[in-house]
């Protein structure tokens, strides 16, 4: 983890968080020296040492950082007093927007995890599971109130988390359809994978 003092100490290790998440970004962790991610900062290779002890650490930051990011991005989002069907449009939308604004760390949290040493990756899991967790509560709470017609509410969160972090993988931003036309074609197809009426599922996307 990182280890900063002060103001310049934690401006830097924020630029050098910066730097290697845009270069593990494009050429992958292994491929990426701790002496190329200083040159991007414009610091001696020594100096990364002061805040991050070894090239592992410095991507474990990064994943960490990402998901209690998005975690505590989505405790702010959630409302209490939602229905279960508002509250998984709630969270469509959410996971959407939070995700193409940061296409770098979202890239790395996925192809990176076979990268970080057993105990990292578990860390990581974990927080992955948090997040899993909060659709399944979702569902849950949906499949209770019988708004929700499904089998298995934990499949069925993990494949609207895949399906939503897919737009990454081919939306930008000048295309054919705007990010709330997509948002609301993916809100759509998120409440019918969880079992919504379609009626239902298209008001409460159209809403």
């Amino acid at each position: 983890m990182a280890r900063t003092t002060g103001s310049i100490g934690v401006e830097t290790a924020e630029r050098i968080r910066a730097a290697a998440e845009q270069l593990f970004a494009a050429r992958g962790f292994a491929a990426v020296s701790m002496r190329e991610i200083a040159g991007a900062v414009g610091v001696q290779a020594a100096a990364l040492y002061n805040h991050f002890s070894n090239k592992q650490a410095l991507l474990e930051d990064l994943l960490v950082t990402h998901m209690d990011s998005l975690i505590a991005a989505w405790k702010s989002e959630a409302a209490a007093d939602e229905t279960a069907g508002k509250t998984l449009e709630r969270f469509a939308r959410f996971h959407i927007r939070y995700h193409v604004e940061r296409s770098d760390a979202v890239f790395i949290s996925y192809m990176e995890l076979r990268n970080l040493e057993p105990e990292n990756f578990r860390r990581v899991e974990s927080l992955r599971k948090t997040y899993e967790g909060f659709v399944v509560d979702i569902l849950e709470a949906g499949r209770a109130s019988g708004e929700f017609e499904l089998t298995d509410t934990r499949i069925t969160a993990m494949a609207i988390i895949a399906m939503l972090t897919g737009v990454n993988t081919w939306y930008r931003s000048r295309g054919r359809l705007s990010l709330s036309e997509i948002e609301d074609i993916y809100t759509t197809m998120v409440l019918r994978s969880a079992g919504a009426q379609q009626k239902e599922a298209s008001c409460l996307a159209a809403e």
